[in-house]
């Protein structure tokens, strides 16, 4: 009996120095059926000459003009013909047990997603420092998950932590093209809203590539935290639609103060916004981050001032 096709789908720009070995963690996996859809999204680099070189049967190069990374999903999504999807950027890694222990916990529950445990690294892979995120590590209703990876206000659900059977991810239907950043948090929001449950494996690991330059997570522009807003925004709708409780508001009210403390002074008006929006759902309140200077600024002056005296003296 021929084992379940998982697709592993890879949207790609300007990756040509980690693409390879990404390539190379999806071809070392253990489980046997597997196809990869790579979407080279108008790259200015080798990077679709690099994937065309690791070319085999199982592998799918398409190349398209430059549309963002949602759309290259979107299209990737389009080819893909496997009956569990991997999601995975051009610059991470999963190991080689990772699909293969997710599955057989899937198997029998067409209705679960699994999740996986998540390590962050900054140069060589066997450097990763995995996350203890014990609120998450655990089998999970999906509203429980959600509420217990946005206690903080912040929470990370980056694509590679994720395998998804075909019918869920038709159902949460396509990437919204109209996000630049911060896309996955929206998209697996929704996804997990569509589940019955959120299935936990510890011993399927990924590897989250950090502290790249130009990398859509780094981004400052206007536009890029207008759509940080309007991700939180439409998470905000969709939780709060299934369950509007102390909890998910105290969650997203934190949320909404984290962007404002990060947007500013790069986008004011965000910022303002956001302070809004965080005081009409709960009463918590939190101060921006910083070493001993930028505290003891922040008293002084206010943290909107020390903020900019930040960004002036050459610090993000």
């Amino acid at each position: 009996m021929t084992a379940p096709r998982v697709s592993v789908l890879i949207p790609c720009y300007n990756a040509e120095a980690y693409v390879a070995q990404t390539l190379e963690s999806v071809f070392a996996q253990t489980w046997p059926n597997i196809e990869v859809v790579v979407v080279d999204d108008g790259s200015t680099d080798a990077s679709a000459a690099v994937v065309a070189a690791m070319a085999r049967p199982n592998l799918t190069l398409v190349r398209q003009d430059n549309r963002g990374q949602t759309a290259a999903l979107n299209v990737a999504l389009a080819h893909a013909g496997g009956d569990f999807v991997q999601y995975l950027d051009a610059d991470d890694l999963i190991d080689p047990e990772k699909i293969a222990v997710q599955m057989a916990r899937l198997q029998g529950r067409p209705r679960s997603v699994a999740s996986a445990r998540w390590g962050r690294f900054y140069g060589a892979p066997q450097d990763t420092r995995f996350e203890e995120e014990a609120a998450v590590q655990r089998d999970l209703a999906p509203l429980d998950w959600l509420a217990a990876s946005r206690a903080g206000g912040l929470g990370m659900m980056f694509p590679a932590l994720w395998l998804i059977p075909m019918p869920l991810v038709r159902e949460a239907g396509p990437w919204n093209e109209r996000l630049t950043l911060n896309n996955d948090a929206e998209y697996f929001t929704r996804l997990l809203l569509t589940a019955d449950q959120v299935l936990y494996c510890p011993e399927a690991r990924c590897r989250y590539r950090s502290g790249l330059v130009g990398n859509l997570s780094g981004r400052k522009g206007p536009a890029h935290w207008r759509s940080q807003f309007a991700v939180i925004d439409l998470c905000e709708g969709y939780v709060l639609a299934r369950e509007d409780s102390e909890r998910m508001r105290r969650g997203f009210a934190l949320s909404w103060q984290h962007l404002a403390h990060a947007s500013h002074p790069y986008a004011p008006d965000v910022a303002r916004q956001a302070l809004e929006r965080a005081r009409r759902l709960h009463a918590v309140r939190i101060r921006p981050g910083g070493g001993p200077s930028f505290r003891l600024l922040s008293r002084l002056i206010g943290w909107r001032a020390a903020r900019r005296l930040q960004v002036l003296s050459g610090r993000p």
